[in-house]
């Protein structure tokens, strides 16, 4: 019998293992990786092994050994189950249950660690990943960070050799002081500190300002990886919902009248996932929530590059002037993932503090980084570089929108800008991202977007990662099976 190449992992040598060997390996995987999680039932023994192209004989022995192994309990008469397994980090929506107003949420073959360990993969195939949250690679240009790189290795070692500034590289601080000017955002360079990313900035927030049992607000749906590290301070975390117009001002006032919130996230453009930007009158709404209420604007602008000029957005920051919102920025969404250059600005004693906190959590950011973002921002290639993303994201985004309306998805709505769509698939996405992983395809349920990681049929898709033709086959197929099991 041939091998079924699915069950080979990669990192071993498959000539080595047996079949059982593989489908143990291949259950295990899906098992850590948390595409089966505790308490489910595996595939049956029939159905595996018709997908798997095995004997049933090779299935059952593969259970066994994983029952063996304290992966899987069986079940006389009703099959094989993945076990509670205690060992090891507490999850992150465990994290989450202890720390969310309302009940635990109900369980979900998909987490936020499981994406993460998922996207971090470097065998995922950009365009087999419509739900990863970056732009592909070959769209990046990896010339200006190796151009950046050759010049500074003609300069002298010498200055590499020390720990750096503790607030970050001071020339590429001035020249974000004139990056946040082109915004209206007025903060010399000793209101900026440099962070390795957005979520480092969101780390040292955390551990400053927020103790356990204080209330922070933030969007429902948002970018998930805040969730956990605000939960780990025993924040209480309660989630603002959305309209196709952006954050819903009349729930949020509301809940900061019921909660009385330390803080309040948000992505004021190109909100992740949803992709709406807020309007002037938005912004002034919620800065005059958190006057009255006495809260912390942190405001993610990781997107705002991918704005063309004259987009419909306003940043809290221009109208705030850093008095009671810290601004956060990145490169990672527009150069590339591992440079891992961010910063903050807000108020100097808001960025006095953050920069011991920096200090005590792990000394200095990495000064070459720094200084080779520094390079690649005032040799001026830098936007022309954005303006070809803009124009490509421009090329792919209507067509990415007909193709998930064609296979029966419904959008949020339809950004004119940014790389993200918010899409109802009408089943239950987090089912579908377990299928879709089956067949090679990463896709992000949106049950990971909510601060209760909440089960739904939302879903975001990247529309530069849409290209794959299988997509639209496999969408269709799927959704046609759940229809006709329903019927």
């Amino acid at each position: 019998m041939s091998v079924p190449l699915d069950l080979i992992p990669a990192p071993h040598d498959a000539s080595a293992l047996t079949l059982v060997d593989q489908l143990v390996q291949w259950a295990r995987r899906r098992i850590e990786e948390r595409v089966f999680r505790p308490g489910m039932r595996m595939p049956s023994i029939r159905k595996l092994a018709l997908d798997k192209g095995v004997s049933r004989f090779t299935v059952v022995e593969a259970y066994e050994r994983l029952v063996a192994q304290g992966y899987l309990d069986s079940r006389r008469g009703s099959g094989f189950y993945v076990r509670e397994r205690l060992a090891g980090p507490v999850s992150v929506e465990r994290r989450l249950s202890n720390a969310a107003p309302d009940a635990a949420p109900a369980p979900s073959t998909i987490d936020v660690v499981w994406l993460l360990r998922n996207m971090l993969h470097t065998s995922t195939r950009p365009e087999r990943g419509p739900g990863l949250g970056y732009l592909p690679s070959r769209w990046l240009d990896g010339e200006l960070i190796t151009g950046a790189l050759r010049t500074l290795g003609r300069q002298s070692g010498a200055q590499m050799l020390g720990f750096g500034t503790p607030q970050g590289f001071l020339p590429l601080r001035q020249q974000l002081q004139t990056r946040l000017e082109e915004l209206e955002i007025g903060a010399s360079p000793e209101q900026i500190v440099l962070v390795s990313g957005i979520t480092q900035a969101i780390d040292l927030i955390a551990r400053l300002y927020v103790q356990p049992g204080d209330t922070v607000i933030v969007g429902d749906p948002a970018w998930f990886q805040m969730f956990g590290r605000f939960a780990s301070q025993g924040a209480r975390l309660v989630g603002m919902p959305y309209t196709p117009d952006g954050p819903d001002l009349d729930a949020l006032e509301t809940l900061v009248q019921t909660w009385r919130p330390k803080m309040l996230v948000i992505n004021s453009v190109l909100q992740n996932p949803t992709g709406t930007s807020l309007t002037a009158a938005q912004a002034f709404r919620i800065l005059r929530l958190a006057e009255e209420y006495d809260f912390i604007v942190v405001e993610d602008d990781i997107y705002g590059d991918l704005c063309p000029p004259g987009f419909a957005a306003t940043r809290l920051a221009s109208l705030d002037q850093l008095r009671r919102v810290i601004y956060l920025g990145s490169f990672s969404k527009t150069l590339a993932a591992n440079l891992r250059v961010g910063f903050m600005a807000s108020s100097l004693d808001v960025a006095k503090a953050v920069t011991d906190q920096k200090m005590l959590v792990g000394m200095t950011t990495p000064e070459l980084n720094e200084r080779v973002l520094y390079k690649i921002l005032t040799e001026g290639h830098y936007r022309r570089h954005v303006e070809r993303l803009r124009a490509r994201l421009d090329g792919v985004r209507d067509k990415s929108v007909r193709m998930l309306e064609k296979t029966g998805l419904r959008m949020f709505q339809t950004p004119a800008a940014g790389m993200f769509v918010w899409a109802d698939t009408g089943v239950d996405a987090d089912a579908l991202a377990a299928a879709g992983h089956e067949e090679g395809f990463l896709l992000t349920p949106g049950s990971l977007f909510s601060p209760q990681q909440s089960p739904t049929t939302w879903m975001r898709f990247n529309v530069a990662n849409c290209g794959d033709p299988a997509l639209p086959a496999f969408l269709c197929g799927y959704l046609d099976s759940v229809a006709r099991r329903a019927s």
